[in-house]
C-alpha cells in the first residue's frame, strides 16, 4: 500500500498512517486503504486485534487533506463523508476484533474521528485533539458530531466543535476521550500489552462485547434484550465450557474462538 504500513505482530495488525510530510492527513487514498486494511483485520483468522496508529512523532493524523476539498460541492461532501463512514469508520466501531488506537500526536479533524471510531484510545503524553472543522466553515463529517459527545459529553463536545480549540493529553484523560496516557516511548509498547491480553481472551465473548455495548449507543436496538441474546448465546459456545472448566481446575483457559 502506498499510504499505510502494515506489519503482524503476534496476531495483532499493526496499521501505521504513513504520510509523516502531510502530518499522515487522510486523503482519498488513504481511506481507501484503510478500507481494505480493516477488511483483512475482518477476515483473516491470524488476525485477532489492530492498532492504529500515525508515522513519526508529530501527528496520528492531523486532519484531512484540505486540497480535496477545493472542488467539492454539496453532492461531493455528502459522498465523501458517506464513502469514508461506510468503509472505515462505522466498520472500525463495529468490528468483531479489537482495533485501538494509538495517538502519537496530533490527532484533529479526521484524525480524531479515527481515533473515536476504534474501541479505545492510548495517547501519549504529547498527544493533542481537536475539531476544528468550524475554521474552515465545515462541520465533522466522519462521525465526530456523534462519537465525541457520547465520550465526553455534550457540552464539551459543543464547546470544543464550535470553538475548534484543541485539547491536550492530559485534558483528553480527565474528559474520558483517552484511557490512558503514557510517554512516547513507551505508546506502541503499552498499545502491544494490551492487545496480547485481548487476543488470549474468547474471541466470541469479545464480539460480543463490541456488539452488545455498541447497542447501547444504538437508538434502533434495545441494549438490554441484545446483551441477554448474546449472553445466551455464548453458553452454547466451547470457550464458554473451556472457561468454566479452566476456572475450576484452576488453570489458564486455552480459548479456540468456537
Amino acid at each position: 500500500m502506498d499510504s499505510l504500513s502494515l506489519s503482524l505482530h503476534r496476531n495483532t495488525l499493526l496499521i501505521t498512517i504513513n504520510r509523516p510530510e502531510k502530518l499522515n492527513a487522510l486523503n482519498r487514498q488513504v481511506i481507501k486503504e484503510l478500507g481494505i486494511a480493516i477488511d483483512d483485520v475482518y477476515n483473516h483468522e491470524e488476525i485477532k486485534s489492530a492498532i492504529i496508529t500515525g508515522s513519526g512523532n508529530k501527528a496520528f493524523v492531523a486532519g484531512a487533506d484540505i486540497s480535496e476539498f477545493l472542488n467539492l460541492d454539496a453532492a461531493g461532501g455528502k459522498e465523501m463523508a458517506r464513502f469514508g463512514q461506510q468503509h472505515v469508520f462505522n466498520k472500525i466501531e463495529n468490528s468483531p476484533k479489537p482495533i485501538i488506537a494509538a495517538v502519537n500526536g496530533f490527532a484533529l479533524g479526521g484524525g480524531c474521528e479515527l481515533a473515536m471510531a476504534c474501541h479505545f484510545r492510548i495517547a501519549c503524553d504529547q498527544a493533542k485533539f481537536g475539531q476544528p472543522e468550524i475554521n474552515l466553515g465545515l462541520i465533522p463529517g466522519y462521525g465526530g458530531t456523534q462519537r465525541l459527545p457520547r465520550l465526553i459529553g455534550k457540552g464539551r463536545a459543543m464547546e470544543l466543535m464550535m470553538t475548534g480549540n484543541m485539547i491536550d493529553a492530559p485534558t483528553a484523560l480527565q474528559y474520558g476521550l483517552v484511557n490512558q496516557v503514557v510517554a512516547q516511548k513507551d505508546l506502541l509498547d503499552k498499545a502491544f500489552a494490551l492487545t496480547e491480553l485481548m487476543n488470549s481472551k474468547a474471541p466470541l465473548a469479545l464480539s460480543g462485547c463490541i456488539e452488545a455495548i455498541n447497542a447501547a449507543f444504538d437508538s434502533t436496538q434495545n441494549g438490554y434484550e441484545k446483551e441477554i441474546a448474546i449472553f445466551g448465546k455464548l453458553f452454547d459456545t466451547a470457550d464458554a465450557k473451556e472457561g468454566a472448566a479452566a476456572f475450576l481446575e484452576k488453570r489458564k483457559p486455552d480459548f479456540k474462538g468456537a
